[in-house]
């Protein structure tokens, strides 16, 4: 057995699916962990490419070699419910403004 390796980060991030890219907020959240920012840009990209349009949470766990692992968790249920109700965003003004 392998021995395991030690987690120095969990970094959590919500990124538009197949639309991760080096600018900020991934860049910086990344690089200050020393992870390999377009690696995980391309892994990322292609977990996601068939959710795309959809916000999707990840979860991102950096060892001390600075080797990640990353999880996938479902949108958030206010995006769902935004989309499902097909509107843009919600209201400006809530109780005035509907």
């Amino acid at each position: 057995m392998a021995p395991k390796k030690k987690v120095v980060g969990l970094i959590k991030l919500q990124i538009q699916a197949g639309q991760a890219n080096p600018a900020p907020p991934v860049g910086p959240a990344l690089g200050q962990h020393g992870v390999n920012i377009m690696e995980f840009c391309k892994a990322y990209n292609a977990a996601t490419e068939n959710q795309r349009g959809n916000v999707i949470p990840v979860e991102i766990t950096v060892y001390e070699d600075r080797s990640f692992t990353f999880a996938l968790k479902t949108p958030p249920a206010a995006k769902l419910l935004l989309k499902a109700a097909g509107v843009g965003k919600g209201s400006a003004e809530p109780h005035k403004t509907k």
